[in-house]
């Protein structure tokens, strides 16, 4: 099908899709995005030891423009099943599709926990680089890169290297090395585990700003309930190792959202006490028995 990937393998990439052209006018949500559909995900290793079953049965689907928000103890294959989504693993059995509304092949980039920047690179350098591998004449290089640079409030820091700005600031370059190939869905590993609460709060609503610019999909895992809370749509909760999908939350809070209004609402704690009883409950069970 037209503007579908669906596989069971690793797919390959193909250099002739089309360049990125960056927007960031404001798109209706699901506009843009990557759909999202998961049915009898099962991902098994094979170790000295025998099989380790990592994930199983994972089924759900996530539609065009979403914020889902996945949670889970450690271990439970969290970041297993977002490396599939990107093509990088490749389910044991079950299938994913992931269909782009566009009518192109659906894209994806990803931004991982801690530093994903390269340091021999300045900030602009990082940000280029994808566009750079896709070929991107230099001119649509540079308009889209200064865009990017004054979005995440860059712009004075374009010529600096990685060591010379804060954790914080590289988090912004990697979200906007990601955002710069204009994918159609858009993965991230704990992006801001490694950050302190202020910073981490300030990306947040960087974040919030941009996705409702885009109109993205994005998939996005995190230990935080209160951040979960905070950029959600959806959120799933996982079960320990294996992997299943525990609970399936709706989140009410409207859009655009400002984080101190989501605390301040009083379904705020009733949500937060079903994710952690239902978390709670696989992390005990989980320390009983002996996987983390």
């Amino acid at each position: 099908m037209k503007g579908e990937r669906f596989f069971h393998a690793m797919p390959s990439v193909d250099e002739r899709s089309p360049k990125p052209q960056l927007r960031f006018d404001p798109a209706p949500a699901g506009e843009r995005g990557a759909r999202i559909e998961a049915t009898g995900v099962r991902r098994v290793y094979e170790t000295q030891a025998g099989e380790i079953v990592a994930l199983d049965d994972i089924s759900l689907v996530v539609e065009p423009g979403e914020f889902c928000v996945i949670v889970g103890p450690s271990g439970c294959g969290k970041t297993t099943f977002l490396r599939m989504l990107a093509g990088l693993e490749s389910p044991s059995s079950g299938t994913i599709s992931i269909a782009s509304k566009s009518g192109r092949e659906p894209s994806n980039a990803m931004v991982f926990q801690g530093r994903s920047v390269f340091p021999w690179l300045t900030v602009r350098q990082n940000i280029t680089y994808g566009l750079s591998l896709r070929h991107v004449p230099r001119k649509d290089r540079k308009e889209i890169v200064d865009r990017l640079l004054d979005v995440i409030g860059l712009s004075n820091f374009a010529g600096a290297f990685p060591h010379q700005i804060s954790e914080g600031m590289r988090q912004r370059v990697a979200i906007a090395r990601a955002l710069a190939v204009d994918p159609d869905l858009l993965l991230m590993d704990e992006p801001f585990g490694a950050l302190d609460e202020q910073t981490r709060m300030i990306l947040q609503e960087e974040l919030l700003r941009i996705w409702e610019d885009t109109g993205k999909t994005v998939v996005f895992i995190t230990h935080s309930i209160d951040e979960a809370l905070t950029l959600a749509d959806r959120i799933i909760v996982m079960s320990a190792h294996p992997g299943r999908v525990n609970d399936v939350i709706q989140v009410p809070f409207s859009r655009p959202r400002e984080q101190s209004s989501v605390r301040s609402d009083p379904a705020f704690a009733e949500l937060f006490t079903r994710v952690w009883s239902g978390l709670r409950d696989e992390v005990t069970r989980s320390r009983t028995e002996g996987r983390i």
